[in-house]
């Protein structure tokens, strides 16, 4: 028995915007009933935004529910901002599905971008298009579980299993969801890997002291110049000039070009640099 939030219960027994739009601006449709699922969601759309918004679906509660809010999240938003919605978004509305049920949420965001194409008079691919079929079963293709893999952080092939239904049916397809699964997670992780790993404020500070007084000082007061730390807040970076640099008419361009250029490169693309106002 699958255990249901208060709030999946309420959409399922309760759902709300069930029916279709005669004069829909935009249709989105997605599964099949021979796979167990389909979804036919329908929006109204005016200057830019959705404003009502209907739905059929064929499939079990969380299908429903998942449909349900999918149609509550999305009225009253604009184009830009509809798209912007996810099935994480979906499930989290409904507080939490259970993970063999996730798929649902899935349908839900694949509808919504469907209808939005619709709208946009964009292509909708046929799923054949959109890779190849790896789960017959339930029709599910590479290209649809490797897009799975990475917006969810799937880790097993069981995962996939409850996001996409693929491997749920004669399980022929689990030796090639395996490797799909490790491909994507060593991209995953090599993307990972060539991150700039996030500063601590003692680590940002340690370092901007360090290209100070190394680096930026020596040349400053080769010419005559001086540089003090002031502060630091978040990534804007205090200093105060000394020296000849106070009276430079260049001043604002040796922060700008060569010291904060310098942390940059040395610390943090992120940093800026400001004279203090003492």
């Amino acid at each position: 028995m699958w255990e249901y939030t208060d709030k999946v219960k309420e959409f399922f027994l309760n759902p709300k915007n069930v029916g279709e739009i005669e004069d829909a601006d935009a249709v989105g449709e997605v599964g099949s009933i021979a796979c167990g699922d389909a979804l036919k969601l329908y929006l109204k759309i005016e200057d830019g935004k959705i404003v009502d918004a209907k739905f059929k679906t064929f499939g079990c509660a969380s299908a429903i529910a998942s449909s349900s809010a999918l149609t509550e999240l999305i009225k009253g938003k604009t184009i830009e901002e509809a798209r912007k919605i996810t099935n994480k978004d979906i499930a989290e509305f409904l507080g939490g599905l259970p993970k063999a049920k996730m798929h649902c949420s899935v349908m839900g965001q694949q509808a919504l971008e469907a209808a939005i194409k619709n709208y946009l008079g964009e292509e909708v691919e046929e799923k054949q298009l959109e890779g190849e079929i790896v789960c017959e079963c339930f029709g599910v293709t590479d290209e649809e579980i490797r897009r799975a893999i990475k917006e969810n952080d799937l880790k097993s092939v069981e995962d996939i299993t409850y996001y996409t239904k693929a491997g749920g049916g004669c399980e022929n397809c689990l030796p090639q969801l395996e490797e799909i699964l490790a491909e994507v997670r060593k991209e995953l992780e090599q993307a990972q890997e060539k991150k700039p790993k996030k500063l601590s404020n003692v680590q940002k500070m340690q370092k901007v002291l360090k290209v100070l007084e190394e680096e930026i000082r020596p040349a400053l007061q080769r010419d005559g110049g001086d540089i003090e730390l002031i502060d630091i807040e978040g990534d804007n970076v205090l200093v105060s000039l000394r020296g000849k640099c106070t009276r430079c008419p260049s001043s604002q361009l040796t922060l700008k070009d060569f010291v904060e250029k310098s942390l940059q490169e040395k610390v943090s693309p992120q940093l800026t640099v400001e004279e203090a106002n003492e």
